[in-house]
């Protein structure tokens, strides 16, 4: 999922999740942001359905790739919604840890607490591999109990800074245009991924701060 830059230097990749609405995606590609998460998790205040999502895609340019967010799905049903919407690319939540299913790019997504977490992490992604299901990338995230993402609580920096799970890994919770700098300098992954930290509402992104936060990335390279 790693893309190169002008110099040849391997860029992070940024997304931008919980996009509700064709303008907020618009605006999110012209400020050059690689992925946008369209969140299908009903609880969510940034939950959309079909129709919302498909006003989305249409806004979004050929070099945007979309991510569908589910939250303890089964993995046929996900696949099934995510590709009858033509999304290639699913990120999934939850306590259930099957073998992928083929012909789609999957990020699951865990939250880390503590150090016990991390090898449980690698045990599942070892697991696909040697199923000849490798994973797209995974998604860390804060621990917030009975909460998928989008909470605005850091995950834990300093335990993931030399966290090698074999695959890209995506830094999630927390991140802002302030700390992401940061974020990536201890924990060093492939992407980063926010939600709140670039609202001005729940499910409502502020040009600005998306702005701030995508150069803030851009200048770590």
């Amino acid at each position: 999922m790693a893309t190169t830059d002008q110099t040849g230097i391997m860029a992070i990749r940024v997304k931008i999740c919980g996009i509700t609405n064709p303008t907020d995606a618009e605006e999110a590609a012209q400020l050059g942001v690689d992925m946008v998460g369209l969140n299908f998790f009903g609880p969510s205040p940034r939950c959309i359905d079909d129709s919302a999502a498909r006003a989305i895609l249409q806004a979004l340019p050929a070099g945007v790739e979309p991510v569908a967010l589910f939250v303890n799905e089964p993995l046929a049903r996900a696949q099934h919604r995510a590709n009858v919407l033509g999304i290639g690319t699913v990120q999934v939540h939850g306590e259930q840890r099957e073998i992928l299913p083929p012909e789609m790019k999957w990020i699951p997504a865990f939250s880390v607490r503590e150090p016990v977490d991390l090898p449980e992490i690698v045990r599942y992604v070892e697991l696909l591999i040697a199923a000849n299901r490798t994973p797209h990338a995974i998604l860390v995230d804060a621990h917030v109990p009975g909460l998928y993402g989008g909470t605005g609580q850091t995950a834990p920096w300093h335990l993931l800074a030399d966290f090698k799970p074999g695959v890209p890994l995506i830094l999630a919770g927390g991140l802002t245009p302030e700390n992401v700098a940061e974020a990536i300098r201890i924990v060093q992954p492939q992407g980063v991924d926010v939600a709140s930290g670039v609202e001005s509402a729940p499910g409502k992104k502020d040009v600005d701060k998306m702005r701030r936060f995508i150069h803030a990335v851009r200048a770590i390279g």
